[in-house]
């Protein structure tokens, strides 16, 4: 199992036992506010997890009391404005390389453990996560307006492709703020649950993916990921492609495995359990 302890000087990275890897934002005094150095490293940290085979989900929470206040006003906006206009570039394609389109199409089940506060920029690999979990007392904002912008980056995407019109438009424009609690009524997250109780409802998550076939898990969540921005007919093409392309590259053949169990052995309930890997 590789050892990852002070590889990266803006993020944590542990992989345990259970195939975990507990990854972790780690600028608590600014709370875990990213910034170009964050977002450097964190390209770094996916493209490295995923090429490891200890690795099976990913988990992303942010260290001491906040999961990340969203983008470092001082370092990627006041410092980056001075710079030549292609620095600029390269800082918005670094954010953008790891927040959406490295991590949107990630090829490991991904949960967002929130654990305290999300601002701004957050919501975009918040909602990139295929799952969220949240301490119920989470304090979520878009506090943008109140220092005369809009959100930035993906966040507007992020949320109309999660939560309600009004409800979006509501908290974009106002500025207010909401709770882990408010957070799973309106869809942006999964569920929320106390602080103390946190860790362990995403481990119980992670545990469930980690018993699905995984080549299975990624061509599912992709298809349903892909097929919100396709029409029905590109869907029935690109959907049927997905179920043929995890056949083929399935190694441990989870739908002969499947099928058997099921309708030979008569072992498994495919409604009510995963098939024997």
């Amino acid at each position: 199992m590789a050892d990852y302890a002070n590889r990266w000087s803006t993020v944590l990275v542990d992989v345990d036992s259970t195939g975990i890897a507990w990854v972790t934002l780690n600028r608590p005094d600014k709370r875990n506010a990213m910034n170009p150095t964050l977002n450097r490293e964190m390209i770094d940290v996916l493209e490295t997890l995923e090429l490891d085979t200890d690795a099976r989900v990913l988990v992303l929470t942010g260290a001491g009391e906040s999961w990340t206040a969203g983008m470092d006003l001082k370092e990627y906006f006041r410092e980056i404005d001075a710079q030549p206009e292609i620095v600029q570039e390269r800082i918005r394609r670094d954010c953008s390389q790891w927040q959406w389109k490295l991590l949107r199409f990630y090829s490991k089940p991904t949960i967002a453990m929130v654990n305290g506060w999300c601002f701004g920029g957050g919501f975009s690999p918040l909602v990139a996560c295929d799952l969220a979990l949240a301490d119920e007392t989470a304090v979520f904002g878009l506090s943008e307006i109140n220092w005369g912008i809009p959100p930035g980056n993906l966040v507007s995407k992020a949320l109309a492709d999660t939560i309600g019109h009004r409800e979006a438009l509501y908290y974009i424009m106002t500025g207010d703020t909401f709770t882990g609690a408010e957070a799973a009524a309106m869809g942006l997250i999964n569920r929320s649950v106390p602080g103390a109780e946190l860790r362990e409802a995403v481990t119980e998550l992670a545990g469930k993916l980690t018993d699905k076939n995984p080549v299975a898990l990624r061509y599912a969540k992709h298809g349903f990921k892909r097929c919100r921005e396709l029409t029905w007919e590109q869907n029935e093409d690109y959907l049927y492609a997905k179920i043929d392309q995890s056949n083929h590259r399935d190694p441990e053949q989870g739908r002969a495995q499947g099928l058997k169990q099921f309708l030979d052995d008569k072992t498994i309930k495919p409604g009510l359990q995963a098939y024997q890997r």
